[in-house]
């Protein structure tokens, strides 16, 4: 008779794996590689030959489809075969931003509230997160709330969010509309986009833009730290979204 795994087993498994897999550095992490268009993508776990690392994050209720939005990403691929992550989960995947080759670090959270101790344990060092409810479903729209006082909590002050309605493909099913979902955005600070994972519809655009914030950010950031070690005195260093002016420029151009 085979042994079967209790559910706290499946989840202490999962962490051990995750935690032997994951990168050490929580932050972006900077190595002056080479960057080649076209590398194999399954490589990109292990390949350490990037500019910069991201670590993002998908939260939001329990089958809004933040595993189905991840794998679109990630994989390109959709199934319509509903099953609940345990506990958490990543993926990885490397973007060109600006001739910089960045690597991101994808974590997708399980959305039931007895995982809730293991997924906010790893909003430490997340530099990005995907807000995510499901427009045909009330609660987990009424939950967004819920989940912005979590990433207050648990993650830096800098973290970036993005709010995002998907499933928009199932129109004749929609509670939430669009103004309401976007009203929202407003009042939390943050951009707004409806998705669909089955359509691939807004998937990409989403992921870009968060990068994109996240290195208006650090630029910002970067900004403000050189000028405070100069005294005001020197000119301030290049911003993440310039062009670099030389091979041997250090700073980020994501």
């Amino acid at each position: 008779m085979g042994f079967e795994p209790t559910r706290a087993e499946h989840i202490g498994l999962a962490v051990q794996r995750l935690n032997h897999s994951a990168t050490s550095s929580d932050y972006c992490r900077h190595e002056m590689a080479g960057s080649k268009a076209g590398e194999d993508p399954k490589k990109d776990a292990a390949d350490q030959n990037f500019d910069y690392m991201f670590k993002l994050l998908i939260i939001g209720n329990s089958s809004v489809g933040k595993t189905s939005f991840l794998f679109r990403y990630a994989d390109d691929s959709f199934s319509s075969a509903f099953v609940s992550t345990v506990g958490i989960d990543f993926k990885v995947k490397t973007v060109f931003r600006n001739d910089k080759r960045v690597k991101l670090q994808i974590w997708d959270t399980a959305g039931q509230e007895r995982y809730r101790t293991i997924t906010t344990a790893y909003y430490r060092g997340a530099m990005g997160f995907i807000l995510m409810y499901d427009i045909t479903n009330e609660e987990s729209f009424n939950s967004v709330q819920d989940w912005i006082a979590q990433i207050t909590t648990y993650s830096s002050e800098n973290a970036q969010v993005i709010l995002v309605g998907n499933k928009c493909d199932m129109e004749d099913e929609r509670v939430i509309s669009a103004e309401r979902g976007k009203q929202l955005a407003d009042q939390l600070g943050v951009q707004f986009f409806e998705s669909s994972a089955k359509e691939n519809f807004n998937i990409k655009t989403v992921f870009e833009t968060l990068v994109d914030i996240v290195c208006d950010k650090m630029s910002e950031s970067l900004d403000n730290n050189q000028t405070l070690n100069a005294g005001g005195d020197q000119a301030k260093g290049q911003r993440l979204t310039d062009q670099p002016t030389s091979a041997a420029t250090t700073n980020c151009n994501c």
